[in-house]
């Protein structure tokens, strides 16, 4: 199950694509097989990133795969990568966890090359906002959630480094109703709801059945879990943000200056 639509990606064969926070590996593994291009798959959690390469292993040894793909653990403040190094950046259900998310855009800002597409995803407000008045625990465990972000918020501080905002969608409003049963059923996750919730999931993922797209498709703009944003980052232009804006928590109508390369 992925988040991210790679038709929006415009991907082509030779790229380097960095899929950072890739926790386990869906949306590296993907591309990995469908397009001929250079995986990169970044995650803090070494566990994570263990399960990843086991989950890739076989499509490696059957040759089914049409791209490659490189997994390691590393700090999206401190990425290892020279500067203009990709082509492509994802960052999917990343940015809620971290204490210092501007400081990670300002990275992927960095890693970038000019002309390359960044796509973010993060929970909507609307069905996070519904899991936050449910649980408490939802948003306290260790390495959960910490913020709840605005589509206009984020949109805005990832623009203010020179990124052009080109398209959004939502996704997964089949998901939403199952979050909130397990915040609302908290540590229950054996209750009847839950996991019947849960086995409807897993047979709509590996079915597919038209119906469900189709009911996923109308709900996504009300119910979608996640909010997909992308931005192509400008050729031929440099950026630099004003000074005392380093956090880039900056209201809408600022916007970085634009410097004749």
């Amino acid at each position: 199950m992925i988040t991210v639509n790679p038709e929006l990606l415009n991907l082509k064969a030779g790229q380097k694509v960095l899929d950072l926070g890739c926790g386990e590996g869906r949306h590296a593994i993907h591309l990995m097989i469908t397009d001929p291009v250079d995986v990169y798959g970044f995650d803090l959690n070494l566990n994570d990133v263990r399960t990843a390469k086991e989950k890739a292993a076989p499509f490696g040894e059957t040759a089914d795969a049409r791209g490659r793909l490189l997994l390691g653990v590393g700090n999206g403040l401190q990425l290892p990568f020279a500067d203009a190094t990709f082509d492509v950046v994802i960052c999917s259900e990343v940015l809620e966890h971290i204490p210092d998310y501007q400081g990670v855009l300002k990275e992927i800002d960095r890693i970038l090359k000019p002309g390359g597409i960044f796509a973010a995803t993060v929970p909507a407000f609307f069905p996070e906002w519904i899991c936050w008045q449910l649980s408490d625990a939802y948003h306290q465990v260790e390495g959960g959630h910490i913020r709840i972000f605005r589509e206009k918020q984020l949109r805005s501080q990832i623009e203010f480094l020179g990124h052009r905002y080109f398209a959004r969608h939502k996704a997964h409003a089949l998901h939403s109703p199952y979050w909130w049963l397990k915040c609302l059923l908290w540590g229950r996750d054996e209750a009847r709801l839950v996991r019947a919730y849960h086995r409807f999931l897993v047979w709509d993922l590996m079915e597919k059945p038209r119906l469900t797209r189709w009911m996923e498709k109308l709900l996504n703009p009300l119910l979608g879990k996640s909010i997909a944003l992308y931005f192509v980052k400008p050729e031929g232009v440099l950026y630099a943000s004003r000074a005392g804006d380093s956090e880039l928590d900056v209201p809408e109508n600022k916007r970085s200056q634009e410097i004749a390369a």
